[in-house]
């Protein structure tokens, strides 16, 4: 699969997770209990969503750094030291980033105990 068949796809899918969530806040009034568990189910779905596609990322981004980390120390080895200290201070970055979409995730779902 091509990199730009990648991107496309992913355009693609990011576009529906944008989407889905304002699809669920459009409905029409007809039955107040009814749409509002409709709505609390698309928020459900959405924190599911945003904790699946930022472990995809913050993986695709740590290991892309470690192979990158690696290959510099393996072309030069005596760098190794100067390497390692940034390259873990850019894995905790990224799972920072996966932490608090986490987090956010736990907020949607506490607003869906309303």
């Amino acid at each position: 699969m091509s990199l730009k068949s990648k991107l496309s796809l992913s355009a693609v899918v990011a576009t529906a997770l944008v989407l889905i969530p304002t699809l669920a806040f459009a409905q029409g009034v007809q039955k107040i209990e009814s749409n509002k568990y409709d709505s609390n189910s698309w928020l459900a779905v959405a924190a599911g969503f945003a904790i699946g596609i930022a472990a995809l990322g913050g993986t695709m981004g740590q290991s892309r750094a470690a192979a990158a980390a690696l290959e510099g120390i393996s072309r030069n080895p005596g760098a190794a030291a100067r390497i390692q200290t940034p390259m873990i201070l850019g894995l905790a970055l990224i799972e920072s980033l996966v932490l608090l979409s986490w987090v956010i995730a736990f907020f949607l779902q506490g607003k869906i105990a309303l």
